[in-house]
C-alpha cells in the first residue's frame, strides 16, 4: 500500500527547519494554497483561539494534502471528541494544548493513534488515502506512520516534566509557547529574559537525548530570538498567523502611500 506524505516527517528526517504558518481568520480553502505559493512546509489551523467548525477545518485540511503540505490542527483540549474528528477529517497531526505531565502526553497520543499504539476508533476512508478502500490493518499502520502528535510546553509544571514528556511513545516534538510562558513565570512579554533561554535549552536538550524535536512558538515577532533557538536546536518555526501577516502588509501599504506627501 501506498504511504501518506508528510513534508513535516520528511523535513524533520532530513534534519531541515520547517516552516508553518498559523490559519486564524481565513475560513476558505484558498489560504492552504497560499501557505503553498508562499514556500511554507505546514500549516495548522487554530481551533484554540478562534471559531472555525470542524467542516470548515476538514475542508482546509484536505485542500492542504492537495498542495502537497502538511496539515496540523491545535484543537481547544485533550479529548477524542476533537483529535479523532479532526484526524478524520483530514489532519496529518494535532497540537495538543494545556500538557502538563507525561499523563496529558499520553493522552494525547491515546486519542491520536490506532491499536497498537493507541485507541482511536478506526472510521474508515480517509481523506489522506483519497477515499480508497483500503484493509484497515494497512490503513491503520499508514496513518499511524503518518500522523503527528505535538505538545505544547506552555506552563512551568510542563517544564519542570519536560523530560518525561518528550519521551513519550508516540509524542514527536515540542512546541513552547512562549507567550504563555512568560505569563506562567511573570514575565510577560518579556521574551528575551534568562527564564525562556534557560526553557528553551532544557527543551532542545531533552528532545535531543531521545532522537526527537522542538519547535519555536510565539515569537513571530523576535526573527532574532528565532534564529537564535534554531542555532541551538530548534527545527520548526511557528511563523505567524494570517491575520497578522494581513495586517502587517495592509498597513505597510498604506502608510506608504500616506508617506508619499507628508
Amino acid at each position: 500500500m501506498e504511504q501518506i506524505r508528510n513534508s513535516v516527517r520528511e523535513k524533520l528526517a532530513g534534519g531541515g527547519v520547517v516552516a508553518s504558518m498559523t490559519a486564524r481568520l481565513v475560513r476558505g480553502v484558498e489560504i492552504a494554497a497560499i501557505a503553498k505559493a508562499a514556500g511554507f512546509d505546514t500549516m495548522y489551523l487554530d481551533l484554540e483561539h478562534n471559531s472555525f467548525s470542524l467542516e470548515t477545518t476538514s475542508q482546509i485540511c484536505i485542500a492542504a494534502l492537495a498542495e502537497g503540505i502538511a496539515p496540523f490542527v491545535r484543537v481547544p483540549a485533550i479529548a477524542p471528541e476533537y483529535i479523532a474528528r479532526v484526524l478524520d477529517g483530514g489532519a496529518l497531526g494535532i497540537i495538543a494544548p494545556h500538557i502538563r505531565d507525561a499523563d496529558d502526553a499520553r493522552a494525547a497520543v491515546a486519542y491520536a493513534k490506532y491499536p497498537p499504539l493507541g485507541e482511536r476508533s478506526y472510521g474508515g476512508n480517509m481523506p489522506h488515502l483519497g477515499y480508497r478502500s483500503m484493509p484497515p490493518a494497512a490503513s491503520m499502520a499508514a496513518l499511524n506512520a503518518a500522523t503527528m502528535v505535538v505538545v505544547m510546553i506552555e506552563t512551568i509544571d510542563a517544564l519542570e516534566h519536560v523530560e518525561e514528556i518528550i519521551g513519550v511513545d508516540g509524542v514527536d516534538m515540542l512546541l513552547i509557547g512562549t507567550n504563555d510562558l512568560c505569563g506562567e513565570f511573570g514575565i510577560p512579554g518579556q521574551y528575551e529574559h534568562e527564564k525562556v533561554h534557560a526553557a528553551y535549552q532544557r527543551c532542545i536538550a531533552a528532545a535531543k537525548a531521545v532522537g526527537k524535536h522542538v519547535g519555536v512558538g510565539g515569537l513571530a515577532g523576535r526573527p532574532k530570538l528565532v534564529e537564535q533557538f534554531v542555532k541551538m536546536g530548534a527545527r520548526y518555526v511557528s511563523t505567524g498567523a494570517d491575520l497578522g501577516f494581513l495586517l502587517e502588509a495592509a498597513t505597510a501599504k498604506a502608510r506608504a502611500v500616506q508617506d508619499i506627501v507628508p
